[in-house]
């Protein structure tokens, strides 16, 4: 079960527009990826990725990181939800 989210962080009035991409998938050794990129809006962003024995332990960092993004305003914007069914 491959697992991904985007979020978006937009303040007009302090000229913010960042993006949060997070990716759950396995790699060629038999492991699992966290892939992250983040940074503005149109703009290529940074890039991170941390490696999982299993599945179920990615998708709970995952989970675990979405949760966090939320509480700091990222949200996932309505627009972006069919890119990802």
């Amino acid at each position: 079960m491959a697992m991904q989210t985007y979020l978006e962080k937009r303040q007009p009035a302090h000229k913010m527009a960042r993006f949060y991409r997070m990716a759950v998938m396995p790699n060629l050794f038999g492991e699992w990826t966290l892939y992250r990129e983040w940074g503005r809006i149109g703009q290529g962003g940074q890039v991170r990725m941390d490696w999982f024995a299993d599945e179920s332990k990615a998708v709970a960092a995952l989970i675990r990181l979405e949760a966090s993004k939320r509480q700091r305003g990222y949200w996932i914007e309505p627009q972006q939800l069919a890119m990802f069914r």
